[in-house]
């Protein structure tokens, strides 16, 4: 952690000469000193930082941060004045002076702060520290990156399968009772609950067994209307709206409303019986076998939720055989080895560390990820073993100790990443990409020769997930991230080594009355009752990230005084709440801000013209608002990330253009990820010049702006790897197809129904990288040639594109195709076959509102991997798809919206095993 800190303030000084290079005179000399010792301090704090000499309490950037800031106001000022315009340059020159003044002597200070610790290093005892001391060196960063195996989620865990057999048991009992039964897991925390409830959720006889059937995360930061909510999510698609505007009642009587039939709730990480007590009325009382599965640590809950001990199952330790083999099991994950050979002496090493975990399988799995990165030799096991003796020693928490281990051993680059998932609430679903570019505002993220930042922060993720310190929680097609959790007990060990280290202070875990300098602050809960103030009244406090997720949001009271301790901000992520009074012209005087977030304005609200001071923004993310966002937002040459798909970027008058000169979007030569609604500023080429782009999303495209020029800058975009096209407008002259290459152009012709030519370069062919791709609008006909399509598309979902022949025919022939969507008029004939070999890697088909659908038919030996067939509102189909009972790896079959009644009937009075697989799959 140390050494990342040194690195992100040695870079803040060589950015401060390269801006300020002819103002400096004799201060550059003393800057050039200082960062030339902090690079060979970086060096040195590779290794020093396992004993915490120095951590991130030494805030040097802040002398440079606050001479920029001075600077910036200064410059504006004289700005403003516009008769000083035609003043010689020494006028500002003069008028930097008291600046640069001050700067010189408070370095100069630094530089013999520095010198006096370099020159007592030797009672620190760190001159005998040596680069075997540390876990990782970054030489080994790309051996690790080889030799790391893809993740896969635990398929079959150790040690659980008597446990799984009888909560299951439980689960399907059939009970001629007046209420729904509870069935509790219990057991310490670490033991295993979360892990034996989605083994059993997730088994087809389970999952067939009940109609209905949804997963909640509870936690200690026990909130009603959030449980409900993503109880309602689970069952029911909800609006954005419905989202933000149902209240606590709203959701509970739609909970009511959709559990009608025998239905399995799991609610996970259950702390207090008040959960139960509030909850309970939500969930109908009915004689028709539905369950409700609670895992807590405490029994005296399971007592009160369960009706009998009968229905209580209390997870054990691991013996020594489960222990031991989890522990092979982890310790060699990627090897492709399932029972390696150990010497005996690794083997009696390895028994002694297993020894240690006491049977706790989290302490177990976190050792192995700890060991997988080691090397399989005596003298490295006997080093974890004496590790984990000393950790042990030191208090009579057994797990805790060894997950300390674990924490002290990462590689200096991972360490603040790792404390950093720790800001957020317990059983949070953490957004992967959403960490990323976290990791990336806050420094963390060291450079790795030319490789892109968000690609190495993607390795950091995987390297925790390895370790077993964070777990996924969902991937996206591609196998990738797409979000993760912590285990709360690592939850517990990252806050409380955070507050250790004053990295970060959760709000409501504050002391009042103790100062400190607050350097991270993060808000759980609303402050209606704890203002703010009563926490950040040292005024020495220099806030870098102010991070909420409460959901009344921080009210004007509190946003004022905090506006006088966050102007050296660099992190600004409102996950929940109003803050549209945040808004104001004032945002402009963060210019230090790299990361800004908030995601519910809850109103129409216009971003300040002001924004384009924030030159060092890397991440600008308003979720799903809309907000107007002014023209100079293209002035921003660091942006990275401009996420914002209901927001339209304001037009540039030919005044302004012909008096600051032109702007335009491909001025952002760095952006990785783009997501806006299209506009004036996609004519001419200028979006073909984003050559990095990874991920596009445009949002109600009209038609006015596909031209030649749109469609070949889509062309050159060929790093794309996600791409998002909804138009507005049907064409009244040409249609997509025509702007995509479809058909050949004719003297007066604008659309050949007989043709379907493409030209010699097709639009997409060359997007090596494209796994995911919409189209939303008008589309006559697909292009017949698989060679338009991406190689590697993996998934495609098209939008109101009213084809009149059957895409089934085209997209079956897709080699990589997972996931198809077809949604909203996307396709208006009656009929879609899908033939024999077609689709043979599709594991998902979604057809929702195909109003002409009438007849879904599948022949014997397509669709072979399907798992998920979901049909919604195709009001016109009366029977079941054809074909489907050779569907054998079909494990979910939804026909909500569907008028499918008779035929599903019909097949319930035959019965037989055609009723009795159609009964396991329908949802």
């Amino acid at each position: 952690m140390a050494e990342g800190t040194v690195t992100f303030f040695a870079e803040k000084l060589s950015n401060l000469i390269l801006q300020e290079a002819s103002v400096f005179g004799e201060v550059e000399g003393q800057i050039k000193l200082l960062r030339n010792e902090l690079e060979w301090m970086r060096l040195f704090l590779r290794d020093a930082d396992s004993k915490r000499v120095y951590d991130e309490r030494v805030k040097l950037w802040d002398v440079i941060d606050e001479f920029i800031l001075n600077m910036d106001d200064r410059r504006r000022r004289l700005n403003t004045l516009k008769f000083l315009k035609c003043l010689p340059t020494c006028v500002g020159f003069v008028d930097k002076l008291p600046f640069i003044h001050e700067l010189d002597s408070r370095v100069k200070d630094i530089n013999v702060m520095i010198g006096a610790i370099m020159a007592n290093r030797s009672k620190y005892g760190l001159e005998a520290l040596t680069t075997s001391s540390s876990s990782t060196t970054i030489d080994q960063v790309e051996g690790y990156k080889e030799k790391r195996a893809p993740l896969v989620e635990e398929s079959n865990p150790v040690g659980i399968d008597d446990g799984a057999k009888e909560v299951k048991q439980m689960l399907m009992m059939k009970e001629e009772v007046s209420r729904r039964s509870v069935v509790s897991i219990v057991g310490m925390g670490g033991l295993g609950k979360t892990t034996l409830a989605k083994k059993i959720y997730n088994q087809r006889d389970v999952q067939g067994h009940f109609d209905c059937k949804a997963w909640v995360y509870v936690s200690q930061e026990f909130r009603a209307r959030e449980i409900l909510l993503d109880l309602v999510k689970c069952i029911m698609p909800l609006g954005d709206t419905e989202k933000r505007e149902m209240g606590e009642i709203e959701l509970g009587q739609k909970l009511l409303e959709y559990l009608k039939e025998k239905y399995l709730v799991v609610m996970d990480d259950v702390w207090s019986s008040e959960v139960w007590c509030c909850l309970r009325s939500h969930f109908p009382e009915a004689k028709d076998g539905s369950k409700v599965l609670i895992t807590t640590r405490n029994k005296e809950i399971a007592l009160h939720a369960t009706s009998s001990d009968a229905f209580i199952y209390e997870l054990r330790l691991m013996n020594k055989d489960e222990s031991w083999r989890l522990f092979l099991k982890k310790t060699f994950q990627g090897t492709g080895t399932t029972t390696p050979t150990l010497t005996i002496e690794l083997e009696e090493l390895g028994k002694k560390i297993v020894t240690k975990c006491k049977g706790l399988p989290l302490a177990i799995v976190v050792l192995g990820g700890l060991l997988s990165t080691k090397e399989k030799t005596k003298q490295s096991w006997e080093k974890v073993l004496a590790s984990i003796e000393w950790h042990l020693d030191q208090g009579p928490e057994s797990c805790m100790g060894i997950l300390a281990l674990s924490y002290n051993d990462l590689p200096y680059y991972l360490k603040s990443c790792f404390l950093y998932c720790g800001i957020f609430p317990e059983d949070f679903e953490i957004d992967a990409w959403n960490l990323i570019k976290l990791w990336l505002a806050e420094g963390f993220i060291q450079r790795r020769g030319k490789e892109r930042l968000e690609d190495i922060a993607e390795d950091y993720m995987h390297e925790l997930i390895h370790r077993s310190l964070i777990q996924v929680a969902d991937r996206r097609v591609d196998g990738g991230v797409e979000s993760c959790r912590m285990h709360d007990l690592l939850r517990d060990l990252a806050v409380s080594e955070a507050k250790d280290a004053n990295f970060f202070e959760v709000h409501e875990n504050m002391d009042s009355t103790f100062r400190i300098s607050i350097r991270r602050l993060v808000i759980h809960q609303n402050l209606i009752n704890h203002d703010i103030s009563q926490c950040l009244h040292n005024s020495s406090s220099r806030l870098r990230s102010l991070v909420s997720f409460s959901e009344s949001g921080i009210g004007k009271r509190s946003w004022r005084y905090l506006q006088e301790h966050i102007k050296l901000l660099t992190v600004l992520n409102l996950e929940e709440g109003f803050y549209g009074h945040m808004l104001t012209r004032d945002i402009g005087q963060l210019i230090h801000l790299k990361f800004l977030c908030i995601k519910e304005l809850r109103s129409d609200v216009k971003l300040p013209s002001s924004i384009d001071r924030l030159v060092n923004l890397q991440s600008l993310d308003l979720g799903f608002n809309d907000c107007n966002i002014p023209h100079s937002i293209w002035k921003l040459k660091k942006l990275r990330h401009l996420e914002s798909r209901f927001n339209k970027v304001s037009s540039q008058s030919q005044i302004n253009k012909c008096v600051n000169g032109y702007l335009g979007v491909e001025q952002l030569t760095n952006l990785q990820s783009l997501a806006l609604k299209g506009g004036s500023w996609l004519e001419g080429d200028g979006l073909g010049k984003l050559t990095q782009l990874r991920s596009l999303t445009l949002g109600e495209c009209s038609t006015s702006y596909l031209k030649t020029e749109f469609f070949k800058s889509i062309a050159k975009l060929t790093a794309l790897e996600f791409l998002v096209l909804l138009f507005t407008k049907e064409p009244t002259k040409k249609t997509l197809a025509n702007r995509l290459g479809l058909v050949r152009e004719k003297k007066n012709v604008t659309w050949d129904h007989n043709k379907t030519l493409l030209p010699g370069l097709m639009p997409l062919s060359d997007h090596a990288y494209l796994y995911d791709l919409s189209l939303g609008g008008k589309l006559e006909k697909l292009p017949e040639q698989i060679e338009f399509y991406p190689l590697k598309l993996l998934k495609l979902e098209l939008w109101e594109c009213k084809l009149i022949d059957d895409p089934m025919m085209i997209l079956e022939k897709l080699p990589s195709l997972r996931i198809l969507g077809l949604y909203s008029k996307a396709y208006d004939g009656k009929k879609m076959v899908c033939s024999s070999g077609g689709f043979l890697q599709l594991e998902r088909l979604e057809l929702y509102k195909l109003f002409e659908l009438e007849e879904l038919m599948v022949e014997k030996g397509a669709m072979s991997s399907l798992k998920t067939l979901e049909i919604q509102d195709c009001y016109r189909m009366k029977k079941l798809p054809y074909g489907w009972l050779e569907l054998t790896n079909l494990e979910k079959l939804s026909l909500e919206g569907s008028s499918c009644d008779e035929s599903i009937k019909e097949i319930e009075e035959a019965g037989g095993e055609d009723w009795d697989k159609l009964h396991k799959i329908m949802c």
